[in-house]
């Protein structure tokens, strides 16, 4: 591939990248759908109560609000865990990826408790960090079906 191709690859990346951080800090810092413009002050550090509590009460809850709970932090954080490794090659290790998700993660559920725009979550913590490992794999798939795709 020409050099001036993969620049240009790399720019919409950026691009993609920045748009997908700015609808994240939108969904989760000032979406009132999802809750924020309520003022909350609450936090979860028992891991996995929230989850259960979610598949216990899922009929009350609706099916709507039951997927958003469960698989909306991980499909969210998803193309965080697919761009890193795409945008800087140092972020290509599986050790690097979980440890920023983990990081990106805390840094926004501390950020939602002290903005009281969110609950503190641990659970939320562990499915962020799925989501960005999830995106990750994916980030390797993808590379590996290019890379036989331009060597040919």
């Amino acid at each position: 591939m020409k050099e001036v191709n993969k620049r240009r690859i790399l720019l919409v990346c950026w691009v993609i990248f920045y748009i997908y951080i700015l609808l994240l800090s939108y969904f989760l810092f000032f979406s009132e759908k999802f809750g924020r413009d309520l003022i909350t002050h609450n936090y979860n550090l028992e891991l996995f109560k929230e989850i259960k509590r979610f598949f216990k009460y899922r009929e009350q809850i609706g099916q709507e609000g039951f997927l958003i709970n469960i698989f909306g932090n991980v499909i969210a954080f998803m193309p965080y865990g697919f761009f890193l490794p795409l945008l800087n090659r140092s972020y290509r290790k599986l050790y690097l990826i979980v440890i920023l998700c983990i990081l990106f993660s805390l840094i926004i559920e501390v950020a939602q408790l002290l903005l009281k725009v969110g609950v503190f979550d641990v659970d939320d913590i562990l499915m962020n960090s799925l989501g960005g490992i999830l995106g990750y794999f994916s980030f390797l798939i993808t590379h590996s079906i290019v890379k036989r795709k331009y060597k040919k």
